[in-house]
C-alpha cells in the first residue's frame, strides 16, 4: 500500500463505509432488522451443523456438503455484518485501510468458495438421480473430502492472488466508499494509480471462479430435470424434485443478484439499486440456506425433531 506521502498528496490510510448513512431516520431499525437476520443466520446454519454432525442418518455426502455450505455462510455473514451493525449503532463508519482488505479477502475467498460448493453439491445430486448405480463409487467418503478440500484451496489461492494486487495500490483521496462493506469496484475506484493491470487480472480469475461452476450447474440441473421427467413414478418424480428444489433455490437467489451486481453495465440506476442488490447475496443468502434446507428437507426436519426430544427428556429428568 501507499506511504503516508507521495509526491504532493498525503495517501488516505482510511476509508468511509456510508453504507446506508442516506437513511439517517431508519438508522435504528436498520440496526434492529439486521441484527436480527444475523442472530438468526449464526444460530441456524450452527444448528444445521450441529445436526450433521450428531445425527448418524446424515452422515452422507449431500448433508456433508450441506455442513460445509453452513459454516462457509455463518463466517460470510460474519465478515460483513458485524462491521456493519457498528456502524449502524455508533455512527462510526471509518475503517481503516488494512480491515478494508482484510474483508474484502474474506469475502471474496468465501464468495469464490460458495460459487465452487454450490457446484459440487449440484454435481452431487446429479450423480444421486442420474447415475444413481455408480453413487456409492463416486461419492465415497474419501472424494468427498477431496473435493471439499480442492474448494476450499481454490478459493484461498484466489483470494490470496486478488488480495495482493490490491495491496499495490495507492489511495490519496477521496476517501468514501458509497457501500456497507469493502467491495473490489468501489475500492479500486478510490485508487489514484492504473488499475488497468489488476483489474484486468481480477476480472479473468472472476470469470473462471464463476462462469464453470455456474455452466456445470446448469449442465447438471438440465440432466437432473430431465431425467426427472422420464421417472414413470410420480412419487420417484416428487422425490427426487424435493431433494433438489432446495439447492437450485439457493443457487438461484445466488447466482441471479451476483450477476445483477457484477455483469450488468454500470448505469446510473443500476449503480443505485447495487447496495440492495448486494444485501441479497451478503445478508439473505446466509440466512435463507438454513430456512430453506430445515422447511423442505425431511430428513433435517426429523434430525431437529431428534434433538428436541432429547433435549426435553434431558430437562425432565
Amino acid at each position: 500500500m501507499a506511504s503516508p506521502e507521495q509526491g504532493n498528496q498525503t495517501a488516505v490510510m482510511e476509508f468511509v463505509l456510508l453504507g446506508f448513512g442516506d437513511l439517517p431516520e431508519l438508522q435504528p431499525l436498520l440496526f434492529l432488522l439486521f441484527l436480527a437476520i444475523y442472530l438468526a443466520t449464526v444460530a441456524g446454519n450452527l444448528l444445521i451443523v450441529v445436526l450433521v454432525v450428531s445425527d448418524q442418518h446424515l452422515h452422507t455426502p449431500m448433508y456433508f456438503f450441506l455442513g460445509n455450505l453452513s459454516c462457509l455462510e455463518t463466517c460470510y455473514s460474519s465478515t460483513i455484518l458485524p462491521r456493519l451493525l457498528a456502524g449502524l449503532l455508533t455512527g462510526d463508519r471509518t475503517v481503516s485501510i488494512p480491515a478494508c482488505l482484510t474483508q474484502y479477502y474474506f469475502f471474496g475467498f468465501l464468495a469464490v468458495e460458495e460459487c465452487y460448493l454450490l457446484a459440487v453439491m449440484s454435481y452431487d445430486r446429479y450423480v444421486a438421480i442420474c447415475k444413481p448405480l455408480h453413487y456409492a463409487a463416486r461419492m465415497n467418503g474419501r472424494s468427498c473430502l477431496q473435493l471439499a478440500a480442492g474448494t476450499w484451496l481454490g478459493s484461498s489461492l484466489v483470494a490470496d492472488i486478488t488480495i495482493y494486487l490490491m495491496q499495490q495500490l495507492t489511495f490519496c483521496g477521496p476517501h468514501e466508499i458509497d457501500h456497507f462493506f469493502c467491495d473490489f469496484i468501489p475500492v479500486v475506484k478510490l485508487s489514484c494509480g492504473d488499475t488497468r493491470r489488476m483489474e484486468f487480472v481480477t476480472t479473468l480469475l472472476a470469470a473462471v471462479c464463476t462462469l464453470p461452476p455456474f455452466l456445470l450447474t446448469l449442465a447438471t440441473y438440465v440432466c437432473i430435470i430431465s431425467t426427472i421427467l422420464r421417472m414413470p413414478s410420480t412419487t420417484g418424480k416428487r422425490k427426487a424434485f424435493s431433494t433438489c428444489s432446495s439447492h437450485l433455490t439457493m443457487v438461484s437467489v445466488f447466482y441471479g443478484t451476483l450477476m445483477v451486481v457484477y455483469m450488468l453495465p454500470q448505469t446510473d440506476t443500476l449503480r443505485a439499486l447495487n447496495k440492495v442488490f448486494s444485501v441479497f447475496y451478503t445478508v439473505l443468502t446466509p440466512l435463507a440456506n438454513p430456512l430453506i434446507y430445515s422447511l423442505r428437507n425431511t430428513e433435517v426436519r426429523e434430525a431437529l425433531g431428534k434433538v428436541l426430544t432429547k433435549f426435553s427428556a434431558g430437562r425432565r429428568a
